[in-house]
């Protein structure tokens, strides 16, 4: 079964856009498109996407998403960068391939302050603040330091 497949005319008249509009949400990769020859071309189950629709045979899954905030005091730069690569090397790896977890950390050496965001499946999303709180709560040097007064 083949899907149905748009020019990039096609989309911008079914959206109300100008080409234009349409050829830039391809090159900045908005809008997937797959290049045939000199033309684009994009499937039906892309121009849903981009639109939020879900395809009319596509039973929606309820999978749910968490967002989690972080935020560890007194840390310098050095330890920052090793729950950094702690955090991020636990969120690539053993986890369901099809909905990663997501990981950004942030540190204000100023305050001496890490954020981590979190986003993702709940239980994978769990076993990551499970993780961190052992860290956190551990002796185990990962983030001794000393951090002077502000």
């Amino acid at each position: 079964m083949t899907e149905e497949m748009y020019s990039v005319e096609q989309v911008a008249d079914r959206l109300g856009l100008h080409v234009r509009t349409v050829r830039g949400y391809i090159r900045s990769g908005r809008l997937r498109a797959v290049r045939i020859g000199k033309q684009y071309r994009i499937t039906a189950g892309d121009l849903d996407a981009l639109t939020g629709q879900a395809p009319a045979t596509t039973r929606v899954s309820g999978h749910a998403e968490v967002s989690s905030i972080v935020q560890v005091d007194g840390v310098d730069r050095a330890a920052a960068d090793r729950l950094g690569t702690l955090v991020l090397a636990s969120a690539n790896t053993g986890h369901d391939q099809a909905h990663p977890l997501r990981v950004q950390t942030v540190h204000d050496e100023q305050r001496h302050r890490m954020k981590i965001i979190i986003l993702g499946d709940p239980a994978a999303t769990a076993e990551l603040l499970h993780l961190l709180d052992a860290v956190l709560n551990a002796d185990n040097g990962l983030l001794d330091r000393e951090v002077p007064d502000a």
